[in-house]
Formats: structure tokens, sequence, C-alpha cells
């Protein structure tokens, strides 16, 4: 997607902070924040990480200097693999304006050798926040994949896909009860902003975030699928 254009459309619809998850990949997260510049959108860098067992993690940071850190880890847990553009789509690199800058060529939509527990820690240690995504798709998701909440990792929060609600996710799976559930739009395309986790802070940042997640401080949130 074109930075402007998600900038434009993420305003357009009310929204005033998002996170840029590229898979595996951060080259395009400071376009667009460089395109929200001067608008009343923010933009959290971050990754979506892809571990060991097939589980899609959300990697959220304050600073960009963080998420590059990750992404030099990210790099060397990667295999060394050519990507397919024919099989797997472009992997482009853009400036605020969407101009191309160059190809991605090592393929990112495959697995690190991280396992779940490793990129908490890691994303931990750089002073992150990691939320296991879209857990109740079969394809990537947590449940699926491994059929549990894993108990030796402090999982802050879980996120569900647009697919159920958190009510019907807990009678599935009731280890999620007591488990903050946020729902996002995991936007791939302009038309899927669809529906919004609602966060109510002080301003704009991961300690902030936390707060939300646990209801302290005066601050919360609330899921909004019709949004």
């Amino acid at each position: 997607m074109i930075p402007p254009f998600i900038v434009s459309e993420a305003i357009g619809l009310g929204i005033n902070l998002i996170a840029i998850t590229d898979h595996n990949a951060s080259a395009n997260v400071q376009a667009v924040q460089k395109a929200a510049k001067g608008t009343s959108l923010v933009v959290i860098p971050g990754m979506e990480l892809q571990t060991r067992e097939e589980v899609h993690v959300l990697c959220l940071f304050d600073h960009l200097e963080q998420l590059e850190s990750l992404q030099k880890l990210v790099d060397a847990a990667l295999p060394h693999l050519e990507n397919n553009a024919e099989f797997f789509g472009e992997q482009f690199v853009v400036d605020e304006t969407g101009e191309f800058i160059r190809r991605e060529t090592r393929l990112l939509i495959t697995s690190t050798s991280f396992t779940l527990r490793e990129a908490w820690e890691k994303v931990s240690a750089l002073g992150g926040l990691l939320i296991p995504a879209h857990i109740d798709r079969k394809a990537f998701g947590l449940m699926a994949n491994l059929g549990l909440v894993p108990t030796d990792i402090p999982i802050e929060a879980l996120e569900l896909s647009r697919h159920t609600r958190p009510e019907l996710a807990c009678q599935i799976y009731p280890q999620l009860s007591g488990i903050p559930l946020i729902q996002n739009g995991d936007v791939h395309r302009l038309d899927e902003y669809l529906g919004v986790t609602s966060f109510e802070l002080d301003h704009p940042s991961i300690s902030e975030i936390r707060l939300a997640l646990h209801a302290q401080a005066g601050r919360r949130f609330k899921v909004d699928p019709n949004r």
C-alpha cells in the first residue's frame, strides 16, 4: 500500500493511531511515519514476526531505533531464501510519497528460527510489546498451531481476527478468559479497515497501551467491531 493513502484512509475513518507491522520486515515503517507527519495520525513502529512454530506475533515499539534493532535479529534468524515474486508477490520498499526505492529480494513470507518464547524475550529486552496475532485463525494462529496459550510467557494481550468476537472466542477457548483481547483490521488493502480497538490513553506509547490493556491508572480499551 502507498503511505499517503494509508494515512488519508485512516484519518478519513476517524482513526488516529495505527501500527505498521509488515511480515518480518520494517523497511516501510518510516515512510508511513513521514507521510503522517503534520497530521492527526500517530504511526507506531512494529513488525509481524513469524516464529518457528509458524505463529504470527505483533511486535510494537515506541521508537524506530528499537524496531531496527529487532530487524537485525530477524535478518539473522531468517533462512537465506530468495523471494519468488511471481509466486509470493513483490516486496517493495517505498518512500513517504510511495515512490519506488528498491525490491527486497530475500523471502520474507517464512518463519524465523525464533521460538515464541525467544521472540518474546528479544522484543521485551528491546522495550517492546509482543501480542500474538489473529490467534483464532487456522493459518499462523496461536490456538490452531499450539492449541493453547503458553503459561511460561507473560502474555499481556491477544489479538483476534475479524472473523470472531471476544465473547465467542472465550466460549470456544476458555483459556482466553482473563486475558485482554484486542481486535484490529489486519489491513492488507485500503478497503480492509474493518473494526478497531479504541484506547483511552494519556499519550500514545507502549507504556500507556499496557496500562489500558490492564485497565490501570484510568486507562482502558474497547473493541469496536463496527467502527
